[in-house]
């Protein structure tokens, strides 16, 4: 590793590598099994899981582990976060996120400000019919851990006993509105149902207890920590990382450039000034090899993935099928310090194996693109508790793989 003194540019090959030892790219895999030690240590480098309800492939919250660790037990991440005593939570950081438990206290601004910024339908509910609100949260006191079916159950199903507003969707409305509020958090999930209950009941007594900063300190410190975990990013970058408001990020950067906590550089071919933090280090040599998944913090920022690795990325997701340039969920495959290929995938879970939909091969890629691939699919499919890979043969790469 280098140390980044002082800098007034980096070259875009330093930036590469900058970024990508700060995602963990650059860290060893572990040669046993992973243990909550190198949760940790993934957890520290990446801040938070981002969560998804796609399961084409395994939740998104999974992925960013397997990219980094390796095959690793998923209920290594289950237990941090839904076990006692826990050291991950649920609540809003990019999107919806599995987070440190010591970033909560950072995260009570947006909390208190939910009747403003939470979604517009929850704000709805709260303002129309604080009383019912109320009512749901005197519920999860009551019954939690309670999913929001249950407490429309509890009062009769879809408005039969107790009126117009207890159905499933105003009352998940109102638990999500008290989510955001923090006055409620997900002790469990049933599959993938969050189960809800109040959150001196779920987190720990020592991050109730922590003072709360004021917003723009939280702001200040949420910045520190995106620029902890990008490595060097943009202002656009460091707010997008949690998701901070514009003209708010902009203030309290300057203060931490003046305050030394974060350090202007201009990177070769990046048309706005970056930021790094004062403890960044450029790995010599990045030897990755990893699926990449589409939200992973990696590569969620697509604009910043361009400007980093020369990488055009979408996800088709909601693009009609016959419109899909790659196809439906295409991961990243990154190799040395480069993403080499793209590959959408499919865990075929009845036929008991892992599809390569696609698979296409960067301009450039080198030789062993294919081989290395089809290591890490394997690799995969037997994470996934797959028996192995079948390859639809779509895709210059597809045509050597497995």
């Amino acid at each position: 590793m280098w140390s980044v003194r002082p800098v007034e540019q980096l070259s875009a090959a330093q930036a590469r590598r900058l970024a990508l030892g700060a995602q963990g790219f650059a860290d060893p895999r572990p040669t046993g099994v992973p243990d909550r030690r190198a949760l940790r240590r993934v957890i520290g480098r990446t801040g938070l899981f981002q969560i998804d309800s796609v399961n084409v492939l395994a939740r998104a919250h999974y992925l960013p582990l397997f990219s980094r660790l390796g095959p690793y037990p998923v209920s290594l991440l289950d237990r941090a976060a839904y076990t006692a005593p826990r050291e991950l939570f649920e609540y809003w950081g990019h999107e919806a996120s599995l987070l440190p438990v010591t970033v909560q206290p950072l995260l009570r601004w947006r909390m208190a400000e939910a009747d403003a910024i939470s979604w517009g339908d929850m704000q709805q509910v709260f303002r129309e019919r604080p009383q019912f609100v109320a009512e749901v949260l005197a519920d999860v006191g009551r019954h939690g851990p309670v999913s929001a079916a249950e407490i429309e159950m509890q009062h009769g199903g879809r408005g039969r006993k107790a009126g117009p507003w207890w159905d499933w969707s105003h009352v998940k409305l109102a638990l999500e509105y008290l989510f955001w509020a923090g006055q409620v958090t997900t002790s469990a999930r049933r599959g993938f149902e969050r189960l809800y209950d109040l959150p001196e009941r779920v987190l720990p007594e020592s991050v109730l207890t922590a003072p709360t900063p004021d917003r723009q300190e939280a702001h200040r410190r949420l910045l520190v920590l995106a620029a902890r975990s990008f490595g060097v990013g943009t202002a656009r970058d460091l707010r997008d990382y949690y998701r901070l408001p514009v003209a708010d990020a902009k203030a309290r950067l300057a203060e931490l450039v003046d305050a030394g906590e974060l350090w202007p550089v201009s990177v070769q071919g990046w048309r706005q000034p970056a930021y790094l933090h004062p403890d960044a280090t450029i790995p010599r040599r990045v030897q990755a090899r990893a699926l990449v998944a589409p939200f992973d913090p990696l590569v969620w920022e697509r604009e910043r993935t361009e400007r980093i690795f020369g990488f055009r990325y979408r996800v088709e997701i909601y693009v009609p099928a016959h419109k899909r340039v790659h196809g439906y969920y295409v991961l990243p495959f990154l190799l040395g310090d480069r993403l080499v290929g793209r590959v959408d995938l499919k865990a075929d879970r009845q036929a008991g194996v892992l599809r390569v939909q696609s698979a296409h091969a960067e301009p450039g890629a080198p030789a062993d693109t294919g081989p290395q691939l089809d290591a890490e699919l394997e690799s995969m499919a037997a994470w996934l508790g797959l028996s192995g890979v079948v390859v639809a043969g779509r895709g210059d790469l597809a045509l050597t793989g497995t």
